[in-house]
Order: structure tokens, then sequence, then C-alpha cells
């Protein structure tokens, strides 16, 4: 029985609803990626040099073995697909949200396909092809993953606790984002060889909560504000699709001082991805991506203000 009275939990009231209510929802988006290999009794994956570390952690603990491939300056694969066996997969990363129309082109050919949507929150899943994202890329949560697949575990999965894990949001907003960086880095730590368990009654709570259409608006709105002035001079070309909500901005520069100079000035900037240099040699293009492409953050966080601060240190400051 639920407790009645005595003091009051944090209160996540909101008519809002889940943006993906038919999902299988988890605790982090590799643990989605371990619940496709198992229940599709993967043999042999194929993923991008450019991507994220973690994802290697369900296929070291399944111990399946995996091949990388190559992008394009397009961020699409340099890769024979006819290749690929029944039991392989071929691993895709929608990469900041931009690839949505690519992905559909990819679905026709590959019949192996699994999309990572971490960074494509709002992205919609294709019919028969297994999808994940992760939810703390997009919004103020600790953890939490969505999982599209047509196919279910035959397991009882426990269910995540994540109130242990909110200290960075918490302090960002009493102190200050500086203050809590090092408890990001803690939690973020935290969220390694987790079992895959179901979402957190904390997070699904929260995510309740939001104006996904409002977001959803006010990230277009920055990204194709940004896009109209820097274009020009970034070497990546976009085409922003009509429902496509993108994660940041990427801008190609050859400037490498530009990510130093942001933070000086407290715009702070991701690296995508670190790991990624010990994998790939200098000349390679993804080893290019991770020293030159600088992240913009574009989130419902911000308005024109912002962008135009951002705007003002890049162009007239350089």
């Amino acid at each position: 029985m639920r407790a009645i009275g005595g003091y009051f939990e944090l209160e996540l009231h909101g008519e809002s609803k889940e943006f993906h209510p038919d999902a299988i929802c988890l605790n982090t988006a590799r643990n989605a990626l371990e619940y496709i290999l198992i229940v599709k009794n993967t043999k042999k994956i194929f993923l991008p040099y450019f991507t994220c570390e973690v994802l290697l952690e369900p296929l070291n603990k399944l111990q399946i073995p995996f091949q990388f491939y190559s992008v394009d300056e397009n961020l699409e694969p340099i890769f024979d697909f006819t290749v690929l066996q029944i039991d392989d997969a071929f691993l895709y990363t929608n990469y900041f949200g931009l690839k949505d129309s690519f992905i559909q082109q990819l679905s026709k050919v590959c019949k192996q396909l699994i999309v990572d949507n971490a960074q494509a929150f709002y992205s919609k899943p294709l019919k028969g092809v297994p999808t994940f994202y992760s939810v703390r890329k997009f919004f103020g949560v600790s953890d939490g993953a969505y999982l599209y697949n047509d196919e279910k575990l035959d397991i009882i999965l426990e269910q995540d606790v994540s109130f242990e894990r909110m200290s960075h949001l918490l302090v960002r907003i009493d102190v200050s984002a500086e203050a809590g960086y090092s408890f990001f880095s803690v939690n973020d730590k935290s969220l390694e060889n987790q079992s895959i368990k179901i979402m957190s009654n904390l997070t699904k709570s929260i995510l309740s909560t939001l104006d996904y259409e409002g977001i959803a608006n006010k990230r277009r709105d920055n990204f194709v504000f940004l896009n109209n002035l820097l274009k020009k001079s970034n070497k990546f070309s976009f085409q922003l699709d009509t429902d496509s909500v993108p994660m940041v901005y990427p801008y190609w520069t050859k400037d490498k001082n530009l990510r130093k100079k942001l933070i000086e000035n407290k715009i702070y900037t991701a690296t995508y991805w670190s790991n990624v240099k010990e994998w790939c040699k200098e000349d390679d293009l993804e080893y290019q991506l991770v020293n030159e492409v600088v992240y913009l953050p574009i989130d419902q966080r911000y308005s024109r203000e912002e962008m135009e601060l951002i705007i003002k240190k890049i162009i007239y400051e350089y």
C-alpha cells in the first residue's frame, strides 16, 4: 500500500505523457543494445569507428565478435553490405539526430540494421528495425532508455533506482554547472556494467512532465539560427528534415582553438568521442572529426540570446 501523509516528495506533476509510450523502458542505451543482441542471438556485429566506447560494453559482456567500419564526410557508412550474414547485426548511429532520411534508405538495403538513436530522441522508429534511445542526452535525468524491438526477453527484469545519481542535476540548479561537474562524472561512471533493468520510477516520472513539443521547437529554432550564420564556414552541410530534432549543432572547423575559447567564456561543448583516437590513425576521417568538430549547444534551456552570444564568440572574435 502506498504511504499516506508524512513528508513531501519531489513534486513532478504534469499533464504531459511520455514521448515513447509504446517502447520498452530500460535503464541505459547500452543495455538496450544488449537486450537486442540477446533476443536476436547475434553472432557478430559491425559498428562505426565513430561511436562511443560504451557500446563495446554489451559486446564484451556477451562475448560477441565485432568489426568496425568507416564513415564518409556525410557520416554515412563505407561498407559492402553483401558480406553480412543472416545472424550478423549492423549498427548505425543517427548522428546528432540529423540522419533520419538516410536511415530510411539504409533500412532498404540492410536487413540486419540496428539504429542507435541515442542522439536522436525524437526520431521515429522504423517498422521491424530494432531501435534504441538514450534519455539523458536530451533531458535533465540521470539515466533511462527506450527500446523498440519486435521480440522481448522472456525474463522478469529488476527495476532501476535513480535517486543516488541525481546529485549533479540538483547541484547545477542550486550552485553552478562547474560545481556539479564532479558529481556528473561520478554518476556517469556509476552506469558502467549495470545489468539490464526497467527504467526507474523517478526517471519515468520526470519524463512524464516534459513539454516535448516546446522542447523540440526550441531545439530546431536554435539549430536553424546557428546554421544560417555558420553554414558557409562549416565543412558539414545539413539538410534538416521536417520532423528531425537535433541534439547539438556540429560545427566542423579547422580552428582547433575554438573549443578552448568557448570554454573560457563558459560555453561548454561535448567531445565525441575521444576513444576514437585510440582506434584510428591520425589521417583517418574519424580522427579528424574528434579533433576538429565543435558541438554547439542548442537545447531547450537556451533562447536566441544565448545563440547570439555563441555566434559573437565564433564570428566576431575570430
